[in-house]
């Protein structure tokens, strides 16, 4: 679709790497944007770049910190409160090779990369069902191929690990089963979904792998303008209309990990997700 005027998007993490890139084309292209990102200080220097870069001024800030689930509440009652329809959610916001908790009380990477997403996509479907035809876009990543299953103890617990990437990739099998039980349980609503692998891409993803070892590994990534193709591609392309609940990588379908294509593990997935995000 080259012309998006009238629709509205929403990206997450918005104000750097791919989100960046993702927010700017939809801009571009007449949308009406809203960044969900933690710092407004962080964001509106983006916002306003977006703004000069496109000369369009729907642009916005919505504050959302996916660590927090009150503030994700809150997010997404402030979008809602301004009666806008909504036709593109992008959960892009993400981490990597960080050690921790959210403060909701999640592994950090699970809670942020999946739960406060799947919180905040919840309380949008009422939203983008009425707004449909609708998309769902969740960044991902081949990381969770890696993944042998989902530790329901341990996703309660600070990381385990001292990379932290084995949690990045739960975090990230996660994305791509509730991909899938969201487009079962929207089927004949006109809201698709989609995951997807934006590549390893050079962004502040990476911020918290020691220096040395982030500097190296960058060397061999993409940028965040390629990074962003795939995502640009599930959001708009008239390609996909009709396809949900498929992984894509490099603006293509990819066949997921086994573990991924476990109807099963998806809806007890949701299903936890629905117990620990109930308020």
């Amino acid at each position: 679709m080259t012309d998006l005027s009238g629709n509205v998007f929403i990206v997450t993490g918005a104000n750097t790497g791919i989100g960046k890139v993702a927010a700017t084309d939809f801009a571009r292209r007449g949308a009406h944007v809203f960044l969900a990102c933690r710092s407004a200080d962080k964001t509106q220097p983006v916002i306003d770049e977006i703004k000069r870069a496109t000369g369009n001024d729907k642009v916005e800030f919505l504050a959302l910190d996916l660590g927090d689930l009150s503030s994700v509440r809150t997010a997404a009652a402030t979008f809602l409160a301004r009666n806008l329809p909504l036709h593109v959610l992008v959960t892009n916001a993400g981490l990597a090779g960080q050690r921790g908790h959210t403060r909701s009380g999640f592994e950090l990477a699970f809670g942020t990369n999946h739960v406060g997403h799947f919180l905040f996509t919840e309380l949008l479907l009422d939203k983008l069902k009425a707004s449909a035809p609708a998309r769902i876009v969740n960044v991902a990543s081949t990381a969770h191929y890696n993944a042998k299953g989902i530790d329901w103890d341990a996703v309660r617990k600070p990381t385990k690990t001292l990379t932290a990437l084995d949690e990045y990739a739960v975090s990230k099998l996660a994305n791509v089963l509730f991909t899938k039980e969201l487009a079962r349980r929207l089927a004949g609503t006109k809201v698709t979904t989609y995951a997807l692998h934006p590549g390893v891409v050079a962004t502040d993803v990476w911020r918290r792998v020691p220096v040395g070892l982030r500097g190296l590994a960058k060397l061999f990534m993409k940028s965040a303008e390629d990074g962003a193709k795939t995502t640009i591609y599930c959001a708009t392309s008239p390609a996909v209309a009709n396809e949900t609940g498929k992984y894509y990588d490099d603006v293509k379908e990819k066949r997921p990990s086994k573990q991924a294509d476990d109807l099963a593990l998806a809806a007890e997935l949701w299903k936890r997700s629905e117990d620990w995000t109930r308020a």
